[in-house]
């Protein structure tokens, strides 16, 4: 994929929650899941080897951050963590908390739906990432 026709570099990918001049970590606009981000890397790369050692442990240091924020605010289940760039070829993970009771769990959120969306449980969690984004923009910034 051409850098010209990059969704991921075209737009932020979603609620921009942090930028800085290296990455940016967004809140996505995935319908049924209000806690899933993306941490993406800014310049175009495909493959997480195209980083240099010191920005591999960066990026890693900010999808822990996340990490841990979604555990300690929203107490899920699960964290699920992956970097798959199979649609999209722009280096960015996914950290998307994950709760027994949502439309998919225990498979991914990207597969068939196992019951109906718990609409009260996720407009909770929807209220509760007002807070997360505080805290993801303050405890990645320098």
């Amino acid at each position: 994929m051409k850098v010209n026709d990059c969704p991921l570099c075209k737009s932020d990918g979603g609620k921009l929650v942090f930028r800085n001049p290296q990455l940016r970590i967004i809140q996505a606009d995935e319908p049924g899941f209000p806690a899933f981000y993306r941490v993406v890397w800014n310049r175009h790369v495909a493959e997480w080897s195209d980083l240099l050692p010191a920005e591999r442990e960066t990026c890693m240091n900010v999808v822990v951050t996340v990490e841990r924020i979604l555990r300690s605010e929203l107490q899920p289940c699960k964290i699920n963590l992956a970097s798959l760039g199979n649609a999209v070829p722009h280096l960015h993970w996914h950290v998307v908390a994950r709760f027994e009771w949502d439309s998919h769990y225990p498979a991914s959120v990207w597969g068939a739906p196992k019951r109906a969306s718990a609409a009260d449980k996720l407009a909770l969690v929807a209220s509760r990432c007002l807070n997360v984004n505080r805290l993801i923009a303050i405890k990645t910034a320098p």
